[in-house]
């Protein structure tokens, strides 16, 4: 289960940067695009777990956001939504491997008692 490392890599992220005030947040979110391979559920399930190993996590909120996937046509200089895994622009019906959202897993927000 790939979920349990990337909560500790995120985890390990905010010691990092916040260092003494990590027991101060309260609420970490997570975005993570549709092509990372990225379940929101067992995000979370893997963050329950470790909170058995770690208990300064007990009082933080995590929430995972799916975003979805973005790419951009050269034909029409359009970006489009991808649905359904059809790369194709809907304005002018070209293929485009252009992929600018989808891909990312960040933490994008950090909130503090």
């Amino acid at each position: 289960m790939h979920e349990v490392s990337i909560v500790r890599d995120i985890i390990h992220n905010l010691e990092e940067h916040y260092g003494n005030r990590f027991s101060e947040i309260s609420s970490v979110k997570i975005e993570a695009g549709l092509l990372c391979n990225v379940q929101p559920i067992l995000i979370q399930n893997a963050f329950e777990a470790l909170i058995l190993e770690d208990p300064r996590l007990e009082n933080i909120d995590l929430q995972v956001v799916l975003l979805p996937i973005i790419a951009h046509c050269k034909s029409c200089e359009e970006d489009f939504e991808v649905k359904r895994h059809r790369f194709v622009c809907p304005n002018c019906e070209t293929p485009s491997r252009n992929i600018v959202q989808g891909e990312e897993l960040r933490i994008s927000q950090v909130e503090f008692f």
